[in-house]
């Protein structure tokens, strides 16, 4: 029997990538989506991936959706925390609501599904959680402190549960993107990819949904039980810790 993955935010971008990537290495793949319908139902049958809409950032959705794959699917051997979203502004002018939306998706929604899914893998003893960081969760960003934030407490969050799980057969690692060429940053205007961003990636462009798709199959392989509390950079270069 294949094991069973879910990753949030998971039918665009790294997301996207990281399931397909899952499927083709034969494990029996779940995506998350939060609003867009219409995406949601593309790549489903594009792939053939089943989905399930709901909220990251809400403990019962999360509940009831795991609940709800684990019926269909059956236990959840790997999660994939990917959803993220940003609502840039400088301090001064973020707004509690712009705040406390990042916080929610890209913090919380980590304890979240995370919570929901480690009791069965400790009583299985077996289990790979891996989160979707950031660069900017690293060196910051200017205009992010909330979503800095967030993806700093995504490795914080990470390094603790590992200490808490490796005895459990469960291992708890990062990865840290820079930048990748998703819509989101395929967005920017052109003239400020080639003359500002790139310039700044020692490997001289951008790097690909797959890239990251990569070390989410390496991390979720039963053989990576030794690497726990792990941030993998994959980031060009641009940033080195």
């Amino acid at each position: 029997m294949s094991r069973i993955a879910v990753v949030t935010g998971g039918t665009r971008g790294i997301g996207r990538a990281v399931c397909i990537a899952l499927n083709e290495e034969g494990y029996t793949v779940a995506a998350s989506y939060a609003g867009n319908d219409e995406a949601a139902e593309k790549f489903r049958e594009e792939t053939g991936i089943p989905v399930f809409k709901f909220d990251v950032g809400d403990f019962d959705a999360c509940a009831t959706a795991i609940a709800a794959i684990e019926a269909d699917l059956g236990p959840i051997d790997v999660l994939v925390n990917n959803a993220g979203i940003t609502r840039d502004a400088a301090l001064h002018k973020m707004t509690p609501d712009e705040w406390s939306a990042v916080i929610d998706t890209n913090l919380s929604g980590l304890f979240n599904m995370s919570r929901n899914v480690i009791d069965g893998m400790r009583e299985r003893k077996f289990g790979r959680i891996i989160s979707i960081s950031s660069i900017n969760g690293q060196k910051g960003q200017f205009g992010q402190s909330n979503y800095s934030a967030a993806k700093a407490g995504d490795i914080g969050f990470t390094k603790a549960l590992a200490l808490e799980t490796a005895a459990k057969g469960i291992t708890v690692n990062a990865i840290a993107p820079g930048y990748i060429g998703t819509e989101m940053v395929l967005a920017v205007p052109e003239d400020v990819l080639n003359e500002k961003i790139i310039p700044q990636i020692p490997v001289g462009r951008l790097g690909e949904p797959e890239d990251v798709a990569r070390c989410v199959v390496f991390l979720a392989d039963d053989s990576a039980g030794f690497i726990t509390g792990a941030t993998l950079t994959v980031n060009g270069g641009q940033y080195l810790t």
